[in-house]
């Protein structure tokens, strides 16, 4: 049996926490919040009084915070307790701050593993959930058994940026198509059609887009963007009448004017006969 230490107590960490319990490992958690480790010492986990004592007790220790600033405040509160130890960061932030956050664990003499939970609460525990990491392979290999309790875990490579980089860019999928959706409700309401009347047509939209995504891989992957389906001057004269209608609607347009600049751009550079796929060059600072 396996010690293991989880730090944060969200609903993310109380998930955590729970899988590893179900697993059968002996589990101390720390939260600043006292209280919220009580439906957790019900079921047997320890609770520690500080983060040093937290990191002492557990041959692991996970840390779920809201961003790297609180792990690093974690790790700096725990002090020379980080000495010979080894701590996952299972926080969104950014590559760079993974970085950093590993180098104040390894400047405190432990090991680090970043980590990056690309799944919802009620699936932890279970195979429907995917978490990545990324880091030593070693640290990884050794404690793989302890992380897969928590569900599909994924080593990426040794680059300690690889997981919170995989992790913005997945949730800049999310976010980009929860904000499109919200957006069409608005300019749907504005014409008298409620959420509930749009939402059957928008999973039909929904549906259609795994065969997309992965075409639109294949080629900026290949780089070829020829013998185009949906031309980027197709959706220069699309994006005229969606800001058209949105600005209508009293809807504001910015994200579509975003999208426009682009494609815009990419029809200057005598490109607008190309496949969709050659947008995303454009999009590069």
């Amino acid at each position: 049996m396996t010690t293991v230490t989880v730090i944060g107590l969200g609903p993310m960490g109380q998930a955590l926490a729970g899988a590893l319990l179900d697993a059968g490992h002996c589990v101390t958690v720390w939260n600043r919040t006292e209280s919220k480790a009580a439906p957790l010492l019900s079921r047997g986990a320890h609770q520690a009084t500080d983060p040093a004592r937290a990191v002492t007790a557990s041959d692991l220790t996970l840390i779920n915070v809201v961003d790297h600033d609180a792990v690093d405040s974690v790790v700096a509160a725990a002090g020379d307790a980080v000495a010979g130890r080894v701590l996952v960061g299972l926080s969104s932030d950014t590559p760079q701050r993974a970085a950093q956050t590993a180098k104040l664990v390894n400047d405190a003499g432990g090991r680090y593993l970043d980590g990056a939970i690309m799944t919802p609460t009620d699936v932890i525990g279970t195979p429907d959930a995917s978490v990545l990491f990324a880091g030593p392979r070693d640290l990884f290999d050794g404690h793989r058994a302890l992380l897969q309790a928590l569900g599909t875990a994924t080593w990426l490579g040794a680059d300690l940026g690889r997981a919170a980089a995989f992790d913005m860019a997945l949730l800049d999928v999310f976010w980009t198509a929860v904000s499109g959706f919200l957006h069409a409700l608005e300019t749907a309401r504005a014409q008298g059609i409620t959420p509930g009347e749009l939402l059957p047509h928008s999973l039909g939209i929904a549906a259609i887009l795994p065969p997309i995504f992965t075409e639109l891989a294949e080629r900026i992957e290949a780089d070829r963007h020829d013998d185009s389906a949906a031309s980027v001057s197709s959706v220069a004269a699309s994006l005229t009448h969606l800001i058209a209608h949105s600005e209508n609607s009293g809807v504001d347009a910015g994200a579509l004017r975003a999208l426009q600049r682009y494609v815009g751009d990419v029809v200057a550079a005598g490109d607008g006969d190309r496949e969709i796929s050659r947008i995303a060059a454009a999009m590069r600072a």
